[in-house]
């Protein structure tokens, strides 16, 4: 292919673009990098939840890149969106590849228990904690760091926290076979809150996937290992177009 492989990045639920910053630092020259403050990120308002499906704003996203999106990568909660989205569009417009990152995604309704929903209410102040433990880029004071996540879980709500849930509950439902392009499941082998199941078992279920599970890292791969995690996308574009050959360089 031509020109720049451009690559648009989605944080997850009360994250940031801050997350990508090392791997877009990184990138070769010929990689044009990309990332999106979604409506459901730190600094969006309540009202995001207020509405039903916030896939629409996976789209919105991807129309706002000039030239349109080569490689797609999501974390967290925007990765079932984000393949929801993927497997409803035109073959003749959707990105060439995607990359999802610490996905939450079951094969079977029955795979959901009445605790699922419990232990995702009761544990995600604590998600946050360690999302800002790692993302900080300076340290933080225990106490404020703690005080921190419960301010962000508070702003999330119970509308957003509902539609996390929703989200997760919809994933065994996920059209696999309308995913044909190549993907790549990133998940690590430490993650407390996107078990490494649903990673295997959504790389198993797509037509053309590979699956990299990052040794001694959590739920921000991209954050933890950055380097490791640029050279696995761009073995990806390399392999989906190969006339990017272009290593990604620091």
């Amino acid at each position: 292919m031509g020109g720049p492989v451009r690559v648009l990045a989605l944080h997850g639920l009360a994250g940031t673009d801050t997350v990508w910053h090392d791997c877009a630092r990184i990138a070769a020259p010929e990689v044009e990098f990309w990332s999106a403050l979604m409506p459901w990120g730190a600094a969006g308002k309540e009202t995001w939840s207020h509405r039903g499906d916030p896939a629409a704003w996976i789209g919105q996203a991807l129309d706002a890149v000039p030239g349109g999106v080569d490689v797609l990568i999501a974390h967290s909660f925007s990765t079932g969106l984000a393949l929801e989205t993927l497997a409803g569009m035109d073959r003749a417009v959707r990105p060439g590849a995607a990359v999802v990152v610490a996905p939450f995604h079951r094969r079977s309704p029955e795979d959901f228990a009445w605790h699922t929903a419990s232990h995702y209410l009761n544990s995600y102040h604590g998600f946050l904690d360690e999302c800002l433990r790692i993302g900080s880029r300076r340290p933080l004071d225990d106490g404020v760091r703690r005080d921190m996540a419960l301010r962000v879980r508070d702003r999330v709500g119970a509308y957003g926290f509902l539609r996390f849930l929703d989200t997760y509950l919809r994933s065994p439902f996920l059209d696999t076979a309308a995913l044909d392009l190549p993907v790549l499941v990133v998940a690590g082998d430490g993650d407390p809150f996107a078990p490494l199941d649903d990673a295997r078992g959504l790389a198993a279920a797509l037509p053309d996937a590979r699956l990299r599970v990052f040794q001694d890292c959590g739920h921000l791969p991209m954050a933890e290992q950055p380097k490791g995690f640029a050279a696995a996308v761009d073995d990806l574009i390399r392999e989906t177009f190969p006339a990017h050959s272009e290593r990604y360089t620091c």
